[in-house]
């Protein structure tokens, strides 16, 4: 009788310490699996961040806006037409997509005009000295001198009147690119250092997108 009982303790001892080593086993597995996870969020989150990065810098790769204006007095060319029916009205607002200068890109702008042309990317060498300038975004046909009739092929050679930048005023331009498109003229604040942007030119209704 007293042999049994002993048994009996003993397997009951038993089975105790393995119920303990198992749950032991299990608490850790949890541990490990929660420290997973959050060092894949973490990483996820990071890469985010590095793509997004990368994608802003990718927008503004060979685009030299170091001495560039971002506001402006709010004067357009002779000849530019207001657009009757754009996307964004007059006074409503956008998100910027596009990262023309650094801070631009995910800032809410306010759209202050809205005109039908046609815009180019250029590249020039700026009158006041310096490297040359690659694929300058915008340049609308109204702000060339003597252009005639839009749009230019790529590769045509026009004297520009835009003043976007120092040393574009006066410039021999190389157009790159050509589109017909809506343009806006906005206002908004960097997303870098909170600089408040009056009358910038010129973004383009594909570089805009709703504001929720």
């Amino acid at each position: 009788m007293l042999i049994g009982r002993m048994k009996k303790s003993v397997l009951l001892s038993l089975f105790a310490a393995l119920f303990l080593i198992l749950g032991a086993c299990s608490n850790a597995n949890d541990e490990n699996t929660e420290n997973t996870e959050n060092a894949e969020n973490t990483e996820n989150t990071e890469n985010t961040e590095d793509v997004e990065n990368t994608e802003e810098m990718e927008d503004m790769e060979g685009m030299d806006h170091s001495n560039m204006d971002m506001s402006s007095s709010g004067e357009v060319p002779e000849g530019l037409k207001s657009a009757e029916n754009p996307t964004y009205p007059v006074g409503s607002k956008a998100i910027i997509q596009d990262a023309h200068m650094e801070g631009m890109k995910g800032a809410e702008a306010t759209i202050v005009g809205a005109y039908d042309t046609t815009v180019y990317t250029i590249s020039y060498t700026p009158t006041t000295g310096g490297e040359r300038v690659e694929n300058h975004k915008w340049v609308i046909h109204e702000e060339l001198i003597d252009a005639g009739d839009a749009p230019l092929e790529p590769d045509t050679e026009v004297k520009t009147e835009a003043s976007h930048m120092e040393g574009m005023e006066g410039a021999t331009v190389e157009i790159d690119s050509a589109e017909q498109t809506t343009v806006y003229m906005v206002d908004f604040t960097t997303t870098t250092d909170g600089e408040e942007v009056k009358n910038h030119k010129w973004v383009t209704e594909s570089e805009l997108s709703p504001a929720e």
